[in-house]
C-alpha cells in the first residue's frame, strides 16, 4: 500500500550545478522540507498509564501508534518532520511525545497538553518551552472540558500564552464565534486552527461549506494560521479528494501560503480511509495545480517551522 520512495534529505539552501557547456549555471534546485502538522502517538493503556474515564470513547486505532512505527512511514513518504499532538484519550500527558522529540530532535516536535484547572498550570506554562522538543500547546475542549471555553475556566490561558509567545492549536468547528472573540481580544496570540475548522460531523451533515465560511472569518487576523489537515477524512471521494478542492482553495486564498500548514492527522480514519502516507503528500505536491513551487515550499513545511520557531 505504501510507496517505497526513499527519504528526502533536506538542505537549507539551493544547490547550483553547471551545465554541460559550462556557459551558465543551471537552475537552482531546492530540496523541500516536508513537515506534517499533526500526528498522534500513544502507548497502550496499562495500570501505570490509565486513560481518563471521561475521555473520548476510544482511540483512533485498536493498538498503540508509536514513533518506531511512524519513522519508517515518514521515510517512505518523504516526510522530514512531524508535529506530535498527544491524543486526548491519554489525558493530559506529554511524556511519550517528549521522549520521541528527545530521541529524534530533528524529526519530532510537540504541541503538548496542559490541564487548565491545575493550580500549577500557570507556573508550568511559564517554563513550557524550556522542555526539550516542546513547541506549544494544543487544546481540544471536548468531553467534560467543553464548557471551559465559555465559563471562564480558560480565560487566564489566552493572554498568558500570548505574553509568553506560546503557539496554540485547537479545533474550532462548531465554536468558531467563541474562538474568534478570543483571537480579537488577544491579537498577539499565535493561534492555529485545526483541520481548516472542519469536523467529520460537518462532513456527514453536508455542512463543509458553512464550516469553511466560519474559518475564513479568522483570515483578517494576521496572528491566525490554519492546518490544511485531515482532508481524506472529510472527503466523500477517493484520492485525490476532488470534492475538497474548492474548500482547500478558498482557505489557501484567504490565508496565503505562509499561514497554511499541510498535515495528515494520520491515524484518524486510517482503517476506513487506507490511503498511503505518500498519497497524502502528493495530494498537495502533485494535484493542487494552483500551488506554485514556492507555495508548496511554505505550505508543506517552511510555514509551520517559521510559525512555531522550530529551527
Amino acid at each position: 500500500m505504501l510507496s517505497r520512495r526513499s527519504f528526502l534529505a533536506t538542505t537549507a539552501g539551493a544547490t547550483l550545478a553547471v551545465n554541460t557547456l559550462g556557459s551558465k549555471p543551471a537552475r537552482a534546485q531546492t530540496r523541500r522540507t516536508i513537515v506534517d502538522s499533526q500526528v498522534h502517538l500513544w502507548l497502550p493503556e496499562s495500570p501505570d498509564r490509565p486513560w481518563p474515564a471521561d475521555g473520548p470513547p476510544r482511540a483512533h486505532l485498536p493498538h498503540p501508534f508509536t514513533y518506531e512505527k511512524l519513522l519508517p512511514l515518514m521515510d517512505e513518504a518523504g516526510v522530514d518532520r512531524v508535529v506530535i499532538v498527544p491524543p486526548s484519550w491519554e489525558g493530559e500527558r506529554n511524556d511519550y511525545a517528549l521522549e520521541a522529540a528527545r530521541r529524534y530532535p530533528n524529526r519530532f516536535g510537540v504541541m503538548g497538553r496542559i490541564l487548565l484547572t491545575d493550580p500549577q498550570a500557570p507556573g508550568r506554562l511559564a517554563t513550557w518551552k524550556q522542555q526539550p522538543g516542546m513547541l506549544g500547546v494544543r487544546h481540544t475542549f471536548n468531553g467534560t472540558q467543553s464548557s471551559w471555553l465559555t465559563d471562564g475556566t480558560a480565560d487566564w490561558f489566552w493572554p498568558a500564552a500570548a505574553k509568553l509567545g506560546i503557539p496554540v492549536m485547537t479545533p474550532t468547528s462548531g465554536r468558531a464565534k467563541d474562538f474568534l472573540r478570543i483571537v480579537e481580544r488577544n491579537p498577539e496570540l499565535i493561534f492555529i486552527i485545526d483541520h481548516m475548522g472542519l469536523s467529520e460531523a460537518d462532513a456527514k451533515a453536508g455542512k463543509l461549506k458553512e464550516a469553511v465560511e466560519a474559518t475564513l472569518a479568522f483570515a483578517q487576523h494576521p496572528n491566525v494560521s490554519v492546518k490544511m489537515s485531515s482532508v481524506p477524512h472529510k472527503s466523500a471521494q477517493p484520492y485525490p479528494f476532488a470534492d475538497m478542492s474548492d474548500h482547500l482553495r478558498r482557505v489557501f486564498d484567504a490565508f496565503g501560503s505562509r499561514r497554511c500548514f499541510w498535515g495528515t492527522d494520520l491515524t484518524a480514519g486510517i482503517e476506513k480511509f487506507p490511503y498511503s502516507y505518500r498519497q497524502r503528500v502528493t495530494h498537495f505536491t502533485e494535484t493542487l495545480a494552483y500551488l506554485s513551487e514556492e507555495d508548496k515550499d511554505w505550505v508543506m513545511g517552511r510555514a509551520i517551522m517559521t510559525r512555531l520557531n522550530w529551527a
